[in-house]
């Protein structure tokens, strides 16, 4: 996860007890049961253990929810507690349902191995309506749930989605995902029918960039997790996928004049109302600010320059670079002004 200190790109996601690393090693597949599969009495202790982490959220008791923690992330809390504060307003005017439940049981370690859980009925031709896969590095053994809500209020959805891990007979805090199920208003079909219809004009980078955004939304922004919806969109991203802008971990470079700059990142940002270009880039020093804002700029007016499709899709662009130690300085500029 991406942290930065002006703003956070759409209520950040947060995971610890999972760590997802670079894929090497075998994959082993490992035990999963979805709600209908498991013991009556299991599910409702799992549910009930996110509904009371649900709850403990909307009242804004971050300590409550760090006590009741796994210990290696009640040792740093600190980004679980931000994004608490930052939806706590929804979730406090909220009423949370359980959408999904998942047990995982991992029985032995994967050091430098991909744990697979395939969970539901699996169709010949992949996942069906209610089936869903979990794949994870370096899984501790041990067993996990993965419990999905939706708090619905006045001001929409929001998915709120912890990890748990079982210690003893309490299922204790691993994790926590909470994403809004909109970005400036609009939701994840929203979004797949602007990224179809920009295809379609033969204008891809603005539909690879909508079609991840119906992605991690269809994901609840839990890369780990595939379902029908996700593996049907993660095609149709493959499908447009440029080889001139940054993704999947790889940096793209971006000629302005006589410079270079490597961009590390590009994807949707929301400020209000208002769909923005996100771009990140790297850069060895910020401290001379004048000169990273001049080269910001010079980065919006070559990246509209190279591909003027953006215009048509966003409303501004802004620009973010980053320093070796994650500093960044932000630019932002509407789209009208980029010339």
């Amino acid at each position: 996860m991406n942290v930065m200190p002006f703003r956070t790109r759409p209520k950040p996601v947060w995971s610890a007890v999972l760590l997802l690393v670079a894929l090497t090693g075998k994959s082993w597949a490992q035990g999963c049961q979805t709600s209908s599969d498991m013991d009556p009495a299991v599910n409702t202790s799992i549910t009930t253990a996110a509904q009371r982490y649900f709850d403990l959220a909307a009242k804004g008791d971050v300590a409550s929810m760090r006590q009741q923690s796994i210990p290696s992330l009640a040792s740093d809390f600190n980004e679980i507690e931000s994004a608490v504060k930052d939806y706590q307003k929804e979730l406090s005017a909220a009423q949370a349902s359980v959408k999904a439940s998942f047990l995982l049981n991992a029985p032995e370690p994967t050091p430098n191995q991909r744990a697979e859980f395939y969970c539901g009925i699996w169709g010949k031709n992949g996942q069906t309506a209610g089936s869903a896969g979990f794949y994870f590095n370096n899984l501790a053994a041990g067993k996990y749930a993965i419990v999905l809500l939706d708090a619905t209020s006045g001001a929409g959805r929001t998915m709120f989605s912890p990890v748990l891990a079982q210690i003893g007979t309490d299922w204790k805090l691993g994790g926590l995902y909470i994403k809004s199920g909109h970005v400036a208003g609009h939701d994840g079909d929203w979004f797949h029918a602007q990224a179809r219809d920009y295809k379609a004009k033969g204008q891809t980078r603005n539909a690879w960039i909508y079609f991840r955004e119906s992605l991690d939304l269809a994901s609840r922004g839990m890369n780990f997790m595939g379902t029908q919806a996700t593996d049907r969109l993660y095609d149709e991203v493959q499908s447009v996928q440029p080889s001139d802008l940054p993704a999947d971990g790889k940096t793209a470079d971006l000629v302005a004049g006589t410079a270079t700059y490597k961009l590390s990142s590009i994807y949707v940002w929301a400020i209000g109302n208002d769909l923005d270009l996100f771009v990140k880039r790297q850069v060895a020093d910020i401290s001379n600010t004048n000169q990273v804002y001049q080269e910001n700029n010079a980065v919006m007016k070559a990246l509209i320059a190279k591909y003027p499709e953006f215009r048509n899709a966003f409303a501004g662009v802004e620009v973010f670079a980053v320093d070796p130690s994650g500093r960044n300085y932000g630019t932002l500029l509407a789209m009208k002004d980029i010339k």
